[in-house]
């Protein structure tokens, strides 16, 4: 046997131990798919992973890698490669999330990769969105499901030129329509943009609920941009609900260097607690299964 499985405090992380020297790319990967499968985030530690092996790892269980063009913070690119991000634009907390869930497209799985890891605090925070669902109040899932989310952006030139990574705006208005989002240029070419989306969706294979979105992280940063698709406020009970939900069944993975972590972001929400140091130095990779899921 070339490694140990065990959870990770509540069980909701599979952790993959390398206790035979092997290198991570020697992995069966029959059995991580079936491993991800049924718990939706695995932690694969010890392996002594550097960039290039994380990428040659994440490309043999993956596809589709896409840029993060349309995403809501800055991301350095990492040796070039516009499919290999940091993730350290600033230093506070991020609440739970799913990955781009303010747009129609997003990643199917993420990739999480710890070139370094911080000298204290930073760990990565991850909940299950089944979970979650089954956590909300009668009355909050009634609200989720009757109310959709809705997204509403202005943006100056500058900003969106930076954020969509174009100046171009047919190339804009081809973003937006594959998004589903609303799109109003003004005089000046700033944009208003609108994205309407629920809170709550199925499961892949239908049988679950899922609470999965991006709304604690915005309520958190910029709460204004986010209310009720009536443009009705969601409630302050509902938002501490949610908050409290968090909390309560959130794990947290302290990074040690050459970690790698595999998450399904259709079910597993993330985020992350803040850091104070300048050491922390995780990558992220965006894109899809290479297997049925």
């Amino acid at each position: 046997m070339n490694t140990k499985i065990k959870s990770i405090s509540n069980g909701i992380v599979k952790e993959i131990i390398n206790i035979n020297n092997i290198s991570v790319l020697e992995l069966d990967k029959e059995e991580i798919i079936n491993l991800f499968k049924s718990y939706g985030i695995l932690l694969f530690r010890g392996f002594m992973a550097n960039a290039e092996i994380f990428k040659e790892f994440s490309n043999s269980l993956s596809t589709d890698f896409i840029n993060y063009a349309g995403g809501a913070f800055s991301r350095r690119v990492i040796n070039g490669d516009e499919t290999l991000l940091s993730v350290n634009d600033f230093k506070s907390e991020i609440k739970l999330h799913g990955e781009m869930y303010y747009q129609q497209n997003i990643p199917l799985m993420l990739w999480f990769f710890c070139a370094n890891p911080p000298l204290k605090d930073g760990e990565t925070t991850v909940c299950d969105g089944r979970h979650f669902f089954n956590e909300l109040s009668s009355s909050t899932k009634k609200l989720f499901k009757k109310n959709n989310l809705k997204f509403t952006v202005r943006m100056s030139e500058e900003d969106w030129n930076k954020k969509y990574q174009t100046n171009d705006l047919s190339k804009l208005e081809e973003m937006c329509q594959k998004n589903n989002t609303h799109l109003q240029i003004n005089a000046d070419q700033s944009i208003l943009l609108e994205y309407i989306c629920p809170a709550i969706i199925p499961s892949r294979c239908g049988k679950y609920q899922v609470f999965i979105n991006s709304l604690l992280p915005t309520k958190q940063l910029s709460p204004k941009i986010l209310k009720f698709e009536d443009d009705s406020e969601i409630p302050d009970e509902v938002m501490s609900e949610i908050n409290e939900i968090a909390e309560k069944i959130t794990t947290e993975i302290s990074w040690q260097k050459g970690d790698i972590l595999m998450i399904d972001n259709t079910r597993i929400l993330h985020g992350r607690r803040a850091f104070a140091d300048d050491q922390r130095d995780i990558y992220i990779r965006l894109c899809s299964p290479v297997f049925p899921f």
